[in-house]
């Protein structure tokens, strides 16, 4: 505690440069403000929480209840994951994207959040670039500078469905330019990438020696008939210089269970495993016995969840479609749409001319007790992210709500 007279400088100077600098997380900090007006009693409607609104299956509970009375779950195992987990999540791999792999190149982590984190830390040094690909998950740059790296933005708008193109990424690369960082489907924007474009964006990392971190969480997630591609099973080459991450937290409703995971060339998921020994130990043993009854299981939950999502999906882009001013491309993966405000921009609302998204979303909360999370975010102001993992009904009332208060806009 600060003892009296203490300025506010000089107590923040008692914390690292490092730390201080972060940026907390926009979107837990929406969906937390929104929780908060909720227990006020206010009809606060949420579209900020990037988490499936269904519960956890049964069989994977039933596996972790299970796991909690067997005495082996009860102390320190593996830092590197329990081996029969790992080999479970090398089998579901090559079940789904094709990606073939040993057990031992498989890091089991706390969740997607540290496999990103771990990612960065094992393979920067001070200074390295990563290309992050604009609009990004609010993890990622502080990642990369918490790891010592150098975020370098290469952003992608609507007019391309934020599809970033290698015209682009060769106009960023530099000589320090280590990594690119690559998400399809994409947090926030919902995009995903067509192989041609996953094809040609890997030749090139593999003709520069740049490392691709590849997110692939949402890769069940697709709707329209589109297919998330790995990117090192369409350009074999680029294995070796490649890390996958992906966990349960979306496919299998499980964000709270803390279970996500890396994948790439043994010895730096050596070197990761190495580095997580010290930092955590190990991932909890009863959350790893459920990663494993949902991995080793099948599929047909999200199946549900995804024909769920996609009539979502369908209606809340009719909906953002039809306010005047607001353009929003159909994403074809994830649970988010990720639409343009820029033209209501600055124009007056209820006495106010909100500048930037940050006031809008601040004023729709305020005024129409709707929680969105505003572009800046995501580094592109100008734009609204809409989770639409809520109740239909709920989804129907939040767009309406922020329509009726947008067509005030003069």
């Amino acid at each position: 505690m600060a003892t009296p007279g203490t300025t506010v400088s000089s107590a923040q100077s008692r914390v690292s440069a490092r730390i201080a600098g972060i940026t907390p997380s926009a979107t837990l900090a929406v969906d937390a403000k929104a929780r908060a007006l909720k227990a006020e009693g206010r009809p606060v409607i949420g579209f900020g929480a990037g988490q499936p609104d269904f519960p956890t299956p049964d069989y994977i509970v039933e596996a972790a209840a299970a796991a909690v009375l067997d005495r082996a779950n009860h102390g320190y195992t593996a830092a590197a994951g329990l081996p029969e987990l790992r080999e479970a999540i090398a089998d579901k791999t090559l079940r789904d994207s094709g990606f073939d792999c040993d057990p031992s190149q498989v890091l089991v982590t706390n969740g997607g959040k540290q496999a990103a984190y771990s990612a960065f830390a094992t393979l920067l040094d001070p200074g390295d670039e990563v290309l992050l690909l604009a609009p990004y998950w609010t993890t990622y740059p502080e990642s990369i500078t918490l790891a010592g790296g150098v975020p370098v933005q290469v952003t992608a708008d609507e007019s391309t469905g934020y599809l970033a193109t290698v015209e682009q990424l060769e106009a960023a690369r530099t000589e320090r330019t280590k990594v690119l960082l690559f998400n399809s489907p994409s947090n926030p924007t919902g995009a995903v990438y067509p192989r041609e474009q996953v094809e040609a964006i890997g030749r090139w990392a593999h003709q520069h020696g740049i490392w691709v971190v590849t997110d692939e969480i949402y890769e069940h997630l697709v709707y329209d008939g589109v297919k998330a591609e790995s990117m090192p099973v369409v350009v074999p080459e680029l294995a070796e210089q490649t890390l996958i991450l992906n966990g349960v937290a979306k496919t299998y409703s499980m964000t709270g269970w803390r279970v996500g995971w890396m994948i790439g060339p043994q010895d730096v998921i050596k070197a990761a495993a190495s580095y997580q020994s010290h930092l955590c130990g190990n991932v909890a043993n009863v959350s790893q016995r459920a990663a494993l009854a949902a991995v080793a299981g099948p599929l047909d939950a999200v199946a549900r969840m995804r024909a769920a999502f996609d009539a979502r999906r369908k209606k809340i882009v009719a909906l953002l479609s039809d306010i005047p001013g607001v353009e929003c491309p159909t994403p074809q993966g994830a649970f988010y749409a990720y639409p343009s405000v820029k033209a209501v921009l600055g124009k007056e609302i209820r006495g106010e001319r909100p500048k930037d998204t940050v006031a809008l979303a601040d004023l729709i909360l305020r005024e129409a007790e709707v929680a969105v999370v505003p572009g800046e975010a995501f580094g592109t102001p100008g734009y609204f992210r809409f989770s639409y993992a809520l109740a239909e009904e709920d989804l129907v009332e939040g767009v309406n709500r922020v329509a009726r208060l947008l067509a005030e806009a003069e």
